[in-house]
């Protein structure tokens, strides 16, 4: 363990991804519960994004994460999450093999009208073996389907948690923290054991 100048022990710190696909809510759920101002790296949506970003269901969305979203916070006294949100866009996704570096575990945001916006974020994790979760963000007018519905849907095995979130809310996205890191940790000691 380390510790600060006066003997103190420094809190664990954790890396977690907050993925999906583009304009799921990644960069809104990395800025509702960071204790820090994020660090975004957006970009305008231009049309030169035409024929590559479906702007249809979110027609109001105006920029894009290029490269990452950066927050930070506080679990507890001892337990501190470093949050990763990736970009969206296929274009994009060579990125990711860099971001999932060091990450105990991911969050993978959903949604409803575009579930098959998320099936390259499952590949990507269950082919590196990095413990996830589903959290279906819970836009307003968007159909909502019972957790075994969106598991079914996403051809999902039984121990991968889907959870509800509203990426809006620090308190909702606080719980699915919580919950994607008791997860991770819970599979890494079943790895061990």
């Amino acid at each position: 363990m380390a510790y600060n100048d006066s003997s103190e022990p420094l809190p664990t710190a954790l890396k977690v991804l907050i993925a999906g696909g583009f304009g799921v809510g990644k960069t809104t759920f990395v800025g509702a519960v960071s204790e820090i101002v994020p660090l975004r790296t957006e970009a305008l949506v231009t049309s030169a994004s035409d024929g590559h970003d479906d702007l249809e269901v979110i027609p109001g969305k105006e920029s894009t994460t290029v490269a990452m979203d950066f927050g930070r916070i506080t679990i507890a006294d001892d337990l501190v999450l470093y949050l990763f949100g990736t970009p969206g866009q296929r274009r994009f996704w060579f990125m990711w093999d860099d971001l999932v570096r060091g990450a105990i575990g991911a969050v993978v945001l959903v949604d409803t009208r575009r579930l098959e916006q998320c099936f390259a974020a499952v590949d990507f994790f269950e082919a590196r073996n990095l413990p996830f979760l589903i959290a279906v963000n819970e836009f307003d007018g968007a159909p909502k389907h019972p957790a075994n519905a969106v598991r079914k849907a996403l051809s999902l095995r039984d121990n991968i948690p889907v959870i509800t979130v509203d990426a809006r809310d620090r308190h909702s996205t606080k719980a699915a923290l919580i919950a994607i890191t008791e997860y991770a940790l819970n599979s890494l000691t079943s790895l061990r054991g």
